[in-house]
């Protein structure tokens, strides 16, 4: 996604970026499998107070929001699920398309008992986001998204003739034959060519990711959340018609990914909607620049 929009910051962050690397989550947080909606969605869960969930993309899990919730379980109960398909959730044969997923979201939420969240998102995470808090929007208090479009959007259209984006129209059994047991040649795609230093995406959790994507079941699953987008489209028309989101929201991009064209986005879809560029980054915000992506979360939830 990088340079979807030109360079024109209306916010900036100076803070110096400093390179994360995938951590544990804080002690004290619990992991459980919670079967819902056809799905069992594996969930970190960790801390007392208002509740706020984290929800990751594609190329990650989960375990990627662990710097964010050291920092939010101080004041939050915080909940981290895996996207059905990624990470340790199950691999059901189908309901990938976001609005189901979004569905997910509120099973995890019913079996924990609780009623209303923050929401912070990157990547798919948005979209499945996106489909829970219009699906929802009393359930939803705040909602951060970060780096990626929302399927049928604001300039959506447009969004899909950028030529780095051919991934979204990439799957099939074929697809499959060739990325299996290659898939972090696959993976580096991506963290290579949608950050703005690929040495920021360090090794070490590179090589964690890829693993975690080289699962049974992992890379076809991967191909049926981008297979559902034009679903999404669709669905997320639908709940246009019925209104805008009237949570604040949040729109973070990456100065050399996204940048302030997540904002456009989301100002086709909510009243109110706050614009951060993050700099010295591209898709991978949590990776890139986590300094100043975890200041700009932190100060939008409080």
């Amino acid at each position: 996604m990088r340079r979807l929009a030109s360079i024109g910051l209306s916010a900036l962050f100076l803070a110096t970026p400093a390179i994360a690397r995938v951590e544990p989550f804080p002690p004290g947080f619990r992991t459980q499998m919670i079967s819902t909606n056809g799905a069992r969605i594996f969930v970190r869960v960790g801390g007392h107070g208002p509740a706020i969930v984290l929800l990751h993309g594609f190329g990650e899990t989960g375990d990627m929001w662990a710097p964010l919730a050291v920092k939010l379980v101080r004041d939050h109960m915080v909940i981290v699920p895996d996207l059905r398909g990624m990470g340790l959730s199950s691999h059901p044969a189908g309901g990938y398309d976001k609005k189901t997923q979004g569905d997910d979201v509120a099973g995890v939420l019913d079996t924990l008992k609780i009623d209303k969240v923050d929401l912070v998102t990157h990547d798919i995470g948005n979209m499945v986001g996106y489909a829970f808090a219009a699906e929802q929007p009393g359930r939803v208090t705040k909602f951060a998204l970060l780096d990626a479009p929302v399927p049928g959007v604001g300039p959506w259209d447009e969004i899909l003739k950028n030529p780095l984006l051919w991934h979204f129209h990439f799957g099939g059994p074929d697809m499959e034959r060739l990325v299996k047991g290659r898939e972090r040649i696959y993976l580096d795609r991506f963290w290579n060519e949608f950050s703005a230093d690929p040495k920021n995406f360090d090794e070490a959790s590179r090589q964690h990711y890829a693993a975690l994507y080289a699962r049974p079941g992992a890379m076809h699953s991967a191909f049926e959340q981008f297979k559902a987008f034009e679903q999404d489209a669709i669905d997320n028309r639908a709940f246009l018609a019925k209104g805008m989101l009237p949570m604040p929201v949040l729109a973070i991009g990456g100065e050399k990914s996204f940048g302030p064209m997540m904002a456009v986005v989301m100002r086709s879809a909510a009243t109110n909607v706050r614009e951060v560029v993050v700099p010295h980054s591209g898709h991978w915000l949590m990776e890139e620049n986590p300094t100043a992506t975890i200041s700009a979360i932190t100060e939008f939830l409080q």
